[in-house]
């Protein structure tokens, strides 16, 4: 079993009658790219809050490093960097010298700067202003930042928010560095599932303060089940010789839907139905993408 950086027991957080976070069991593996998915207003920046110290829980536990918040705060936070929202910086300073204001308070010795810069890949800008920085950069600036400390985990709230198609890109491949390269575990929270389907090896989703599926990508994209789709001159006839045969096989319009079983299985069908004197104009596979799965998740959360 994986080694567990963040663990949260029955994690709750309420706002007056408003129950922000419910009953949270979150389950982060150690060098994993844990992305927490949820529309906006879901719980992700409440939940991050609460994992940063930043506000107490209503109930429940939160094991950071297998040690309890906020009893060890101090300790967790040293081992922690996080971006939450927008980075803040002193735009008439350089890049290198906000990092140097960040890092005089941690006690860091100046090489780290460098190394920071390297990781996002600011170095060439390093002597510039920052407030001539492209909205990218001054978030790759934030990354650096939360970096300083060598921190084993990684916290990021929507970092790639409001960022073009190019700084996307650029975010996306430097998260995806840091487990590998720095042996740094990453949670980033997005509402935008085809972000964290690009870099996340693991995945939480979250709707209405609950935690509606939490498992390794590969295990949401399992649920990606897809079907067959057939054209045919006799569809009627079709669906009953395939059902006679034990096929599932349902209609929509005159297009006959079936469970895509493989290439050999297609096969079969194709025969069959040509052999019985049927016409196939076409056969082909329609697969749901996460985005539809990620929908149905959150529709039926929607409905309870």
């Amino acid at each position: 079993m994986s080694e567990m950086v963040i663990e949260t027991s029955n994690l709750t957080r309420r706002y007056g009658k408003k129950i922000s976070v419910n009953n949270l069991n979150l389950h982060v593996p150690k060098g994993s790219i844990f992305g927490f998915l949820g529309p906006n207003g879901a719980g992700k920046t409440t939940t991050i809050r609460m994992l940063l110290g930043l506000i107490r829980p209503t109930s429940g536990q939160i094991r950071i490093f297998n040690q309890t918040l906020p009893k060890h705060r101090m300790q967790i936070l040293r081992r922690t960097g996080s971006l939450v929202e927008s980075p803040s910086y002193y735009g008439h300073l350089s890049g290198y010298e906000n990092l140097d204001v960040i890092a005089r308070l941690l006690k860091v010795p100046s090489k780290r700067i460098d190394e920071v810069l390297g990781i996002v890949r600011l170095t060439s800008a390093a002597k510039q202003s920052v407030k001539g920085y492209s909205l990218g950069m001054k978030q790759r600036l934030g990354i650096a930042a939360a970096l300083l400390g060598n921190p084993d985990l990684l916290i990021l709230d929507e970092p790639t928010n409001g960022l073009d198609p190019a700084g996307i890109h650029e975010i996306r491949a430097l998260i995806k560095e840091l487990p590998a390269q720095y042996g740094i575990t990453v949670v980033v929270s997005s509402h935008l599932l085809g972000e964290i389907d690009q870099m996340a090896t693991h995945v939480g989703i979250i709707e209405r303060g609950h935690l509606l599926f939490q498992d390794a990508i590969e295990k949401l994209r399992e649920q990606n089940s897809p079907k067959l789709l057939l054209q045919v001159d006799k569809p009627l006839e079709a669906k009953r010789l395939l059902q006679r045969a034990g096929l599932q096989v349902s209609m929509d319009g005159d297009i006959l839907q079936m469970p895509n079983q493989g290439l050999a299985a297609t096969e079969d069908v194709n025969r069959r139905l040509i052999q019985a004197g049927i016409s196939v104009y076409r056969i082909t596979e329609q697969s749901r993408s996460l985005e539809d799965i990620f929908l149905d998740f959150v529709d039926k959360e929607g409905s309870l």
